[in-house]
């Protein structure tokens, strides 16, 4: 006998043996045990979570020679007839191929015909959104008022592309996504039954790749026996997934940690020499920093399952609420990005190189620094340092706060922003700011710069930062606050002005203008 995919041999055949979907099984039990039936039934949701199945089991329900039931008996003719495919009365219709008009027709033509040894004729149209326009319009008066032996099975994965008269004739089911709990134990089982051997982080690989997919978790598992030769190892389920193992993961959290570029590009070359899918280890390192983040807010005496992780829990006390908040926001909005970059390594090099880059403390950081030691090398350069010093490092540390102490400059800066939308940003000041709306504050003086079309861009931009719908405010007025613009012209000026003192005091210079009436040139001067 042929090898038959697990997908196929392990096909519900029962209201019991399906995995998820609670409250559909729980409203078709009902209406099937008490006899009220509708006519139609529209079944939505995505690839794999069990549309088809679900409708063919309500056909089997329908026409058990037992009587109409939640629970048909599984072994009559009808029973049989419908499992194996070959029910008469059982019209199984596949609407991407018979989308003509004509074809709709023809179908409908035949509604009025009893069935033929089944108590009710039962039409199941697959990918129903896959009709043209002129097809939903010759079902619509048939599948309003079908006769009583007839009823429509429908499915869908767009349900949005159905047209709403349709969908007012029906009862709509919506499927959900099964969880990887819920596919991990449905592995688990057949598995136990196929006697192979396994462990449990292949068949975790497996779960989470499948996205909420029972067909695609038992597509992948049928791949990994053949690959694994009938025995699962965690090993080469993830070079089958073109995923990398928990060590290089860890690597990457670390450098992000210890806020060392050297150690994570190091990591990133050795990823690279395994060939991974990167969008893959994108979202296991995204898993990780969420794992992360739940246990960073679980408290110490929490007997949460991820708390034995030791790993994840060293993990979570090394690294700062808020970071893993950026990191993780950073990485989601990246795996947008990593399809347009040159070539996805380079793209995942990007993402880590941005956590790192825009991580406030790591930046507050080294801004203090680059300050600090330009005033140290222009001091070195004049004879009067000491005096000197002191200005340039209370302007440095002026410049630090103003630098990093703005909210609002710092949003600008992470939007990256560019031409007028960023000069617009830059003369504002925030003055309101939560989930919902934000305010902003434009000084009159710089009103020409703002228009609408820079007001929608700028709003699309904190749309998009901030991951949700976003009201944008801005009020022309007079502020308290300095804008970032405005901030930063000031402090050019004011080391502007140290630079223009340091020159006139030093002895050299002095000596110049008594030796040869030598005159400064004060637009020449500039900071380093």
């Amino acid at each position: 006998m042929s090898y038959q995919v697990l997908a196929r041999k392990w096909r519900p055949k029962t209201f019991g043996d399906m995995v998820g979907q609670s409250h559909v099984l729980k409203a078709l039990s009902n209406a099937l045990d008490q006899d009220r039936l509708h006519h139609a039934y529209l079944f939505t949701g995505t690839r794999g979570v069990g549309k088809t199945t679900l409708a063919r089991i309500l056909a089997k329900c329908l026409n058990c020679e037992q009587g109409v039931s939640s629970k048909p008996c599984d072994k009559c003719n009808s029973c049989t007839a419908v499992d194996e495919g070959r029910f008469i009365d059982l019209i199984e219709v596949d609407a991407a191929s018979r989308a003509k008009v004509e074809e709709t027709r023809d179908l409908m033509d035949n509604v009025q015909y009893s069935p033929t040894s089944g108590r009710y004729k039962v039409y199941l149209i697959d990918e129903m959104h896959m009709f043209s326009n002129h097809s939903f319009n010759a079902l619509l008066k048939t599948l309003e008022e079908p006769p009583p032996h007839v009823k429509f099975l429908l499915a869908t994965t767009e349900p949005k592309k159905i047209p709403i008269t349709i969908l007012s004739r029906c009862l709509q089911f919506n499927l959900n996504h099964l969880t990887g709990d819920q596919i991990a134990k449905q592995l688990e089982m057949i598995l136990n039954i196929e006697k192979i051997e396994y462990d449990k982080s292949s068949i975790e690989l497996i779960s989470r790749s499948a996205v909420g997919s029972m067909r695609d978790a038992l597509s992948l598992l049928d791949q990994a026996i053949a690959y694994c030769n009938g025995t699962l190892r965690e090993s080469e389920v993830r070079m089958l997934l073109g995923t990398v193992d928990n060590e290089d993961l860890n690597g990457l959290i670390q450098s992000l940690i210890n806020s060392d570029p050297e150690s994570l590009l190091n990591t990133i070359e050795t990823i690279a020499l395994k060939n991974p899918d990167y969008d893959a280890l994108l979202a296991e390192l995204l898993s990780l920093l969420q794992k992360i983040a739940v246990i960073q807010l679980l408290p110490e005496d929490s007997k949460n399952i991820l708390k034995s992780d030791k790993t994840l829990v060293k993990f979570a006390h090394a690294m700062k609420k808020e970071e893993a908040q950026l990191y993780y926001q950073i990485g989601i909005m990246g795996r947008k990005d990593l399809y347009f970059s040159p070539d996805a390594k380079s793209g995942l090099e990007m993402i880590m190189i941005r956590m790192l880059a825009f991580n406030p403390a790591a930046t507050e950081e080294t801004k203090k620094k680059q300050i600090t030691n330009s005033f140290k090398e222009k001091s070195d350069d004049l004879k009067n340092a000491s005096t000197e010093n002191k200005e340039q490092k209370e302007i440095s540390e002026t410049v630090s706060r103003n630098h990093s102490g703005s909210t609002w400059e710092n949003i600008i800066n992470e939007m990256q922003l560019v031409g007028l939308v960023n000069e617009l940003a830059r003369n504002c000041t925030l003055k309101s700011q939560n989930k919902n709306k934000v305010e902003l504050s434009l000084s009159p003086s710089r009103k020409h710069i703002f228009n609408q079309n820079l007001n929608s861009r700028l709003t699309e931009a904190i749309k998009e930062k901030f991951g949700s719908e976003v009201k944008l405010i801005i009020t022309v007025e007079e502020s308290n606050d300095e804008s970032p613009s405005s901030a930063g012209a000031r402090v050019k000026q004011e080391l502007k002005n140290v630079a223009k003192e340091a020159v006139k005091n030093d002895p050299d210079v002095k000596l110049l203008q008594d030796t040869f009436d030598a005159t400064i040139d004060q637009d020449s001067i500039q900071p380093q």
